[in-house]
């Protein structure tokens, strides 16, 4: 038995386990056991599915060849070997399938996540990008029946967003949108251009997974924390009371700034909860080294020769730089994400599975 198929052994064993542990009754009574042994299991269903499958194609690829061998009739002969090249073509399908679910999973895929996006360069249009790309993300979270919210904002002066972060929390959210990390450049007529002259601007996108005290500690004694008055809506409370709250880490030097809750106790959690995804995924980004050096890399500086994506909004055309694929950009712009991030998945899928055959 090879160790492809060993793999596999080992998972349909480990799927048959979790199905006896999740209908026993002290399983069921303990909610965070069951919720934590019922996603487990869920991750290995399709697995062990398409398994079960692979086992069935085999076994009828076998005694369809004993038909072929012994087989006298000619029109029973060619009805096998019909079946035979059938079955063969989904044999190979399962196995390439198998091979790509074995990969190894990226821990932080489950988790819920902050999504910074700042202007580049270019200008009020790169603020106003800036505020485009949030929309866009937003129209995908509703798609996606995820939860979404804005927790900490810098406006632009003709529009949209100097920085933005959003908390976005759902089923796979990382997953999804770590392939949105980097520079996306737009190519357009801006609303502020009098002449018609298109116009090249960028914003940078950085996706953060979010993180807990356990997995990072935040030590008092590295926090500079201070308080300020809240900005913009809120009634007269807004310009009497210090409830926005600035936090620095100065161990890294990373800035956290949170305003949009209502009380300064809540903007600090907040502040501390951006500040941990912050430092976890400067942690994640020192042990990935292969695929990101640093927080810097993954956003860049901003500058317009270093992009992911260009918007063209010319030609209606969203181009994804590292897929070489181009997509529609009236659909992407209402939060049609799929496809892009489907081709994205499968892209470090093959990219993995090369790897994994050159270790092997």
């Amino acid at each position: 038995m090879d160790k492809f198929y060993e793999k596999l052994v080992d998972i349909e064993k480990n799927y048959l386990e979790l199905n006896d542990k999740l209908s026993d009754p002290s399983i069921i009574n303990d909610i965070e056991t069951y919720k934590r042994l019922t996603k487990t299991r869920r991750h290995l269903q399709e697995t062990n599915d398409k398994f079960q499958r692979f086992k069935e194609v085999k076994e009828q690829l076998k005694q369809t060849s004993e038909i072929i061998k012994n087989e006298t009739d000619a029109e029973l002969l060619e009805m096998a070997k019909v079946e035979y090249d059938s079955l063969s073509n989904e044999h190979d399908k399962l196995e390439q399938a198998l091979k790509l679910l074995l990969l190894p999973r990226d821990p932080n895929d489950d988790k819920d996540i902050m999504v910074e996006i700042r202007a580049g360069t270019g200008g009020d249009e790169a603020s106003i990008f800036a505020g485009d790309l949030l929309k866009t993300y937003l129209k995908y979270c509703d798609k996606m029946n995820w939860q979404s919210q804005i927790v900490s904002f810098s406006e632009g002066s003709s529009g949209g967003y100097k920085e933005v972060i959003v908390s976005i929390k759902g089923d796979g959210a990382y997953a999804k949108f770590k392939y949105e990390s980097g520079v996306h450049r737009v190519q357009r007529v801006p609303l502020t251009e009098a002449s018609g002259r298109v116009h090249t601007s960028t914003a940078t996108v950085a996706v953060m997974p979010e993180v807990d005290d356990v997995e990072v500690t935040l030590d008092e004694k590295d926090l500079e924390i201070s308080t300020m008055r809240s900005g913009g809506a809120g009634g007269q409370n807004v310009n009497k009371v210090e409830t926005a709250v600035r936090i620095v880490h100065k161990p890294t030097g990373i800035m956290v700034a949170c305003s949009e809750e209502r009380s300064q106790l809540q903007n600090k959690e907040r502040a501390k909860q951006i500040l941990r995804a912050k430092i976890y995924k400067l942690e994640l980004e020192a042990r990935q080294k292969a695929i990101i050096d640093d927080r810097r890399q993954q956003v860049g500086t901003g500058d317009r020769s270093e992009k992911i994506r260009t918007y063209n909004y010319k030609d209606n055309r969203v181009t994804d730089h590292r897929l070489n694929q181009n997509f529609s950009l009236e659909q992407v712009l209402e939060g049609d994400l799929d496809k892009m991030i489907e081709s994205s998945a499968l892209e470090e899928q093959k990219q993995l599975l090369a790897q994994s055959m050159e270790i092997s």
